[in-house]
This record gives structure tokens, C-alpha cells and sequence, in this order.
């Protein structure tokens, strides 16, 4: 049996990975008690005898506990920043050409940012197949629920009293220094970060995530993705236009489940790519599971939930 520990599980993505293993029979879960979940010699000792040790924690902490592991048998997965973009680690996200392999044969997995999941499955495929140039100067609008500022913005917008500016949606971001751009730029191989606009609302779960872009034929789009994801469980590209749901479009529409839909609207003069999907499924937790199975080579989609 598998031994599984989550170093972090107090967190929201920690939480969720924890309920979602805790019933299957193929893991055994290492846990530790309250008073010694931040002790570093628990820690270490349970990092060193997982086969899979999830990291659920700050950048600098997610760091400490990396350095805790004193073996070449341990895989971690680290939902943190801090590994991202470095070279050392292999990004999570399997549905890129050649991503699933890396993921399978590393010890060190890097889970992607929600923000960033949404953005580098509409553009990555574009430049690698020519249709958007490395140089463009592109811009991104992301609508996000507020689980996905962790337990603190949760209880914010849960409080009974809180401020009155929370009943409207709110950007951030707003020194375009966003934690999610260096591997937006990165994993899609720009040489221009794109202006980003995140913006959190009102409501617990779901992601939105829209590129729009000049003058690229809608149908050359719709042939790249309809190609790029044939066969991927998880990451999909629909035809359906935004009519379906009366001209509208909701963030919330894949709420609870850990598969993305990616939708080409618009026209050839001016098109919007838009991909929908859980901030906390195929944004977080989701996709921490779907690499772990990967690593333990099991059914990719073991545990997830999806279309």
C-alpha cells in the first residue's frame, strides 16, 4: 500500500487532498497530531517514510520541509510557488505534450497555480503551433471564488459583518507582480508577460479564465484545441457557444468537479478563449491527486471527479 503524507493538511488545499485519500484503499495516510504536526522531527520522520509527501505550506516552509527529506525514494508534490519555474522540478500539468512522462519519472513535481492552469491550457497550445507568436503582448481576465485565498479570505467573506466592499467583485494584482506570471510565461514559452486581471467575487468555488485576441481564425483556434486534448480525460474543448447558457457564461459552472472546459467565442476579428474549471479541483487538490496517481502509476482520474 501506498504511504501517503500531506504536510500542511490544515490548510484549504491540504484539507480538501486529505478528505478526497481519505477513503481510498490503495493509500495509507501518515498523520500526525496537533501538537506535533509542526514539530520538525515529526516532520521529517513522516516526509522520510511516505512514498508520496504532499506540500500544502507557505514558500519558506515548503522549502524547509524539502530539505527534511534525506532520501532518493520520497516524491513530493509542493502546491506552493516556490518550485514552479525551477528547472529541478517538472510543472504538473500532464495534458502538455510531453508533460505526463516527465511527471511520471520525477521525484519532484511542482503543482501548477490555478490562475496559471487556466491561462497556459489556452495559450500554450497556440504557440506551439504557430498560431500566437512568443512575442505577443497578450492580456488575461481571471475570475476566481474567494476558497481560493485560503482559510483567512474564507472566513472574511463567511463573517456575518464583514465589509460591505465584499458583496461586489474585487480585482487584485493590481502591480501586475501576480505570483502565477512566472509560470504563465514560462509554461507557455512567452517572451512578454501578459497584463493579468484577477478578479475574486463573491461566491465559494469555480474559475474563469478568458484571453482574448486579435484577428486568428475562430476555426483554426477550435482545429488546435479539438487536437492538442483529443483523449485527455480532464482537460476538454467544447463547440458549444455561450447561448447554451442563455449568452452568458458563469465562473462557477464547474464547481466541485476536477476537469476543465476550454470554449473558443467571438469571431476572427476579435475571438475570446475561455477555459472553466475548479479553482479548487483541477486549480488545486484535484490536480495534486491526478499527479500523484500518475507517480504511482495508477488510473490517472482514480479519485476525481469529473465529465
Amino acid at each position: 500500500m501506498n504511504k501517503v503524507f500531506i504536510d500542511g493538511y490544515a490548510g484549504t488545499t491540504g484539507l480538501k487532498i486529505y478528505e478526497r485519500l481519505s477513503s481510498r484503499k490503495d493509500i495509507e495516510l501518515i498523520t500526525l497530531t496537533e501538537e506535533t504536526r509542526k514539530d520538525i522531527n515529526a516532520r521529517r520522520d513522516a516526509l522520510n517514510s511516505a512514498d508520496i509527501a504532499f506540500l500544502c505550506l507557505p514558500d519558506d516552509a515548503a522549502k524547509e520541509s524539502v530539505s527534511l527529506i534525506e532520501n532518493n525514494t520520497t516524491a513530493v508534490i509542493d502546491t506552493s510557488t516556490v518550485h514552479r519555474v525551477n528547472t529541478d522540478w517538472v510543472y504538473g500539468l500532464p495534458e502538455l505534450k510531453g508533460q505526463r512522462e516527465k511527471i511520471a519519472a520525477s521525484k519532484r513535481i511542482a503543482n501548477p497555480g490555478c490562475h496559471a492552469t487556466g491561462f497556459i491550457v489556452l495559450v500554450a497550445p497556440l504557440v506551439q503551433a504557430g498560431i500566437v507568436s512568443p512575442d505577443s503582448l497578450l492580456s488575461c481576465f481571471s475570475l476566481t471564488g474567494y476558497s481560493g485565498g485560503g482559510k483567512k479570505m474564507i472566513a472574511q467573506y463567511e463573517d456575518v459583518s464583514r465589509d460591505s466592499l465584499l458583496d461586489a467583485p474585487r480585482q487584485y494584482g493590481l502591480t501586475q507582480k501576480h505570483k502565477h506570471i512566472p509560470e504563465m510565461v514560462k509554461l507557455c514559452g512567452l517572451n512578454n508577460a501578459p497584463v493579468f486581471c484577477p478578479i475574486v467575487a463573491d461566491y465559494y468555488a469555480g474559475m474563469e479564465v478568458t484571453v482574448p485576441l486579435h484577428n486568428v481564425s475562430v476555426k483554426a483556434l477550435q482545429d488546435c484545441f479539438r487536437e492538442y486534448f483529443a483523449g485527455s480525460s480532464l482537460v476538454h474543448f467544447t463547440e458549444e457557444d455561450a447561448f447554451s447558457e442563455g449568452g452568458f457564461m458563469s465562473a462557477g459552472a464547474f464547481a466541485g468537479r476536477d476537469d476543465l472546459e476550454i470554449t473558443v467565442q467571438g469571431n476572427d476579428e476579435r475571438a475570446l478563449l475561455v477555459s472553466r474549471f475548479d479553482n479548487l479541483g483541477k486549480g488545486a487538490s484535484g490536480a495534486a491527486i491526478q499527479n500523484m496517481n500518475i507517480l504511482l502509476g495508477l488510473e490517472e482520474t482514480a479519485g476525481l471527479n469529473f465529465r
